[in-house]
C-alpha cells in the first residue's frame, strides 16, 4: 500500500528536497509553503503522515497541529523545528504531534522516525476506531458519510452494491481478499451470489474508478486468490 504523506514546511529548499526523498523512498508526497494551505489540505485529502514545520507564515504548526486534533484528524504528525528548546518539544507533543525533529537533521534518522510512527499507527482510513468520513487517491474522493463518489469535481454515479464494494476494499487496502471473502462480507452469507457476482461487480468498479479499466492501477486480481486494492 502507497503511504500518503503530507510536508507542511515554508523552506524551498528543504521542502523540495524532503519532497524528492521521500517520493524516491515509494511515498505519495503533497506539499505546502504556509500553514493554512497546509491545514486545508490536511483537512480535506488523506494522509498516513504528516510532517510538521512550528515556524510557518499564516499559522504556527503548534496551532495547526492543534486545530487537527482538535477536528478529530488523528493521523500521525512529526513536527520540525530549528530550535532546540526543550519548551518547544513539551508544548508539541502536549499539542497532539507524536514525534519531534530539530534541523538539522540526516535523512536517514528522519525516514526511521516515519517508519515507526507509521508501524505503530492505525490505517489512514481509521480515526478513533472507525472509518473517516473521506478518503482520496489520485484524483478519486470518496465520502463514506453521503455515499458519494468524485473524480477532479465530477460526480460518478455508483450504485449501492457498487459503493459497498469499494468501501469494503478501502477498508482493507493492501490486503488479499478472496472472492468468498467479499461476498460474505459484502453480500451475506442470506444473499447466496455466485463468485462471479464478484468479478462482475469489481469490472463494473474499475470502469468507474481505473483510467485504464484493462489495465488497473488501484484495484488488482491476485491470480487464483481474489483481490487486493492498492490507493
Amino acid at each position: 500500500m502507497i503511504r500518503r504523506v503530507l510536508i507542511v514546511e515554508d523552506e524551498p529548499g528543504l521542502r523540495l528536497t524532503l519532497s524528492d526523498r521521500l517520493t524516491s523512498e515509494g511515498y505519495r508526497v503533497e506539499t505546502a509553503d504556509n500553514g493554512p494551505d497546509g491545514f486545508q489540505l490536511a483537512t480535506k485529502k488523506s494522509y498516513d503522515l504528516i510532517i510538521l514545520d512550528i515556524m510557518l507564515p499564516g499559522k504556527t504548526g503548534f496551532d495547526v497541529c492543534r486545530d487537527l486534533r482538535a477536528r478529530g484528524f488523528y493521523q500521525p504528525v512529526l513536527m520540525l523545528t530549528a530550535k532546540g528548546e526543550v519548551t518547544d518539544k513539551v508544548v508539541g507533543l502536549k499539542l497532539g504531534a507524536d514525534d519531534y525533529l530539530t534541523k538539522p537533521f540526516e535523512m536517514i534518522e528522519l525516514l526511521a522516525r516515519i517508519e515507526a510512527l507509521l508501524r505503530r499507527t492505525q490505517p489512514k482510513f481509521l480515526s478513533a476506531g472507525r472509518l473517516a468520513d473521506t478518503y482520496s487517491f489520485d484524483d478519486i474522493e470518496i465520502n463514506f458519510k453521503n455515499a458519494e463518489v468524485w473524480r477532479n469535481g465530477t460526480s460518478i454515479d455508483l450504485s449501492a452494491q457498487e459503493f459497498r464494494l469499494l468501501q469494503y476494499l478501502v477498508m482493507h487496502a493492501g490486503e488479499t481478499l478472496s472472492r468468498h471473502q467479499l461476498l460474505d462480507e459484502v453480500w451475506g452469507y442470506e444473499t447466496m451470489p455466485s463468485t462471479r457476482t464478484v468479478d462482475v461487480h469489481v469490472a463494473w468498479l474499475r470502469q468507474k474508478i481505473e483510467k485504464n479499466p484493462r489495465r488497473p492501477a488501484y484495484i488488482i486480481t491476485v491470480h487464483k486468490l481474489g483481490y487486493k486494492f492498492t490507493g
